[in-house]
């Protein structure tokens, strides 16, 4: 009686795992192998049914003893064939991930050059459309005070001057921060020490750099992506670790760039950044984004009270 049991169990089961094979057929573009494959499910099961009837029928099944080879030697040669012919579908599907891996990376690369456009004419346009309309007012200013008589009216047209003067620079350092011409101009190593010289001029944190391609050329997209990740990271140091001194070096041996940076802050603890959905709005994830869509590496180690290392590679002509 567990033997019957057995049998029927198997051959509901076979029929019904044939039955999804089929229906997989549809999935795999009718793949030779996984057609081979579903048919073999298909003799298995109905062997079963031809080993389960004789308990329960008066078939005799030694009447079709050549039956039951020809149907397992079949069942055999289509699964022998469709498991060497399955390669093909795992060989596509490796190149249907390869391919979005790289149409991801392609969407990432033109969000981060439309990205730079916009930085760009928004920077030009705030420093060739209201910059020169401020200078103008200072200078009507200028002559307003040079030509008016009551000295009651001099201090506030002086401040206004002053006021005006100070719009000026913020405006300027806007511009640049939205579109280094430094970068733009002289290239990645000296628009990265432009950048840490105007942070130690505060005197609140000493940043050192070192590197050994100060007059070397990148591509545009690597650059910005370098130099938007060194800001970033110099941000959120400042802001967050309570460091004092940072250590950042840039390497490259002609193939790849290398970036070492180390502050001496509080730290945090780095197993847990990109753990949770709410950290993928984060500069480090956007951070992690741009790296790797010039297909390089970022390594980020930090524990409480043992500062912040990171480690940025990128192949100079990827």
């Amino acid at each position: 009686m567990a033997l019957i049991i057995t049998l029927a169990i198997t051959i509901i089961l076979q029929f019904f795992a044939a039955s999804v094979a089929v229906k997989l057929t549809k999935v795999t573009k009718y793949n030779l192998s996984w057609i081979l494959i579903s048919f073999g499910f298909i003799f298995m099961a109905v062997q079963r049914l031809a080993e389960f009837l004789p308990f329960v029928t008066d078939f005799k099944p030694q009447d079709f003893r050549l039956f039951y080879t020809w149907l397992g030697a079949i069942t055999s040669l289509f699964f022998a064939v469709g498991v060497f012919l399955i390669q093909k579908i795992f060989k596509h599907i490796k190149q249907v991930e390869r391919k979005t891996r790289n149409q991801e990376k392609a969407l990432l690369n033109a969000i981060i050059q439309a990205e730079e456009r916009e930085r760009r004419r928004f920077a030009t346009e705030i420093h060739d459309g209201l910059g020169p309309l401020l200078s103008t007012i200072k200078m009507s200013v200028s002559s307003l005070a040079s030509v008016e008589t009551n000295p009651e009216s001099l201090p506030v047209i002086h401040n206004t001057n002053l006021v005006i003067s100070e719009a000026i620079k913020s405006i300027q350092e806007i511009s640049n921060n939205l579109s280094p011409h430094v970068l733009t101009n002289f290239g990645l190593a000296k628009a990265i020490r432009n950048f840490i010289n105007k942070i130690n001029q505060t005197k609140a944190i000493k940043i050192n750099f070192k590197t050994n391609v100060i007059d070397v050329r990148y591509q545009a997209g690597l650059e910005i992506v370098v130099y938007r990740s060194v800001c970033e990271l110099l941000n959120n140091s400042i802001k967050h670790s309570k460091a004092t001194k940072i250590n950042i070096e840039m390497q490259s041996d002609g193939t790849l760039l290398e970036i070492y940076y180390k502050d001496n802050g509080i730290g945090f603890d780095s197993k847990k950044l990109f753990v949770n959905e709410k950290d993928q709005g984060s500069g480090y994830f956007n951070m992690l984004s741009r790296v790797k869509s010039l297909k390089g590496k970022l390594d980020i180690s930090s524990e409480k009270n043992e500062g912040v290392s990171v480690y940025i590679k990128l192949p100079v002509n990827g």
